[in-house]
């Protein structure tokens, strides 16, 4: 019997990253759109400009979002690595995906673990839009962005939608100004890469520069 205690601790360790350089990134968003619709477009041609500088392409190894991150990474000849996972008496999960083929594939034990090998696969993430398991996905690392601050892994928010739904956490939601300097939003794949290289800056001036008083954990 898993003890989901140890399991769910695990997961959140994995947030912690002292390093700064950028070697891998994952991609998150929705399984439910075929390759034609235009979140899986952006997706694509995000992976591919990420794999074309060096990055490994990590995602889900599900269809939409993450197939079309696949394939993007692929088709320039960039690293890719999935995590899938395979539960049994779960109709509404996305499972894996045949044509997402990866260089590199992980199997979980569990959703949790799942969620946790991505994060602690990716030192950045991309997230896309899509359904609730994308917000899953996108509350825990900002969660842990937060907790880590300083020592966290960033994210980018990928279409303009964002803007009104951070929005309306920050409206409903107890927010510190500390959680809205961990990500970006963008709307390109332009706006994208400038983004994670401002954000790497940022997180190696903090490092150079740590402020006084760092957030308390907010387990």
């Amino acid at each position: 019997m898993i003890d989901e205690t140890t399991e769910i601790g695990a997961v959140i360790e994995q947030g912690l990253s002292p390093k700064v350089e950028i070697n891998s990134v994952a991609i998150f968003g929705s399984a439910d759109l075929e390759q034609s619709d235009a979140v899986c477009v952006a997706a694509g041609e995000a992976a591919r400009r990420l794999a074309e500088r060096g990055y490994t392409i990590v995602n889900g190894g599900g269809p939409g979002v993450m197939q079309a991150a696949t394939a993007g990474a692929e088709a320039v000849g960039g690293k890719t690595l999935t995590v899938t996972y395979a539960p049994e008496n779960a109709p509404h999960f996305e499972g894996t995906a045949s044509d997402n083929q990866a260089d590199e594939t992980l199997q979980a034990k569990t959703y949790v673990e799942r969620i946790g090998m991505l994060i602690a696969k990716a030192d950045a993430f991309v997230v896309f839009k899509g359904g609730t398991g994308t917000i899953s996905e996108w509350g825990l690392i900002w969660l842990l962005a937060h907790i880590y601050y300083g020592q966290h892994k960033p994210f980018i928010l990928y279409g303009d939608f964002w803007f009104e739904v951070v929005g309306m956490v920050q409206k409903h939601f107890l927010i510190e100004e500390v959680e809205m300097n961990v990500f970006r939003i963008v709307n390109s794949t332009e706006e994208m890469l400038s983004a994670l290289d401002e954000l790497q800056s940022a997180k190696q001036e903090l490092q150079d520069n740590p402020p006084s008083e760092m957030p308390e954990p907010a387990l």
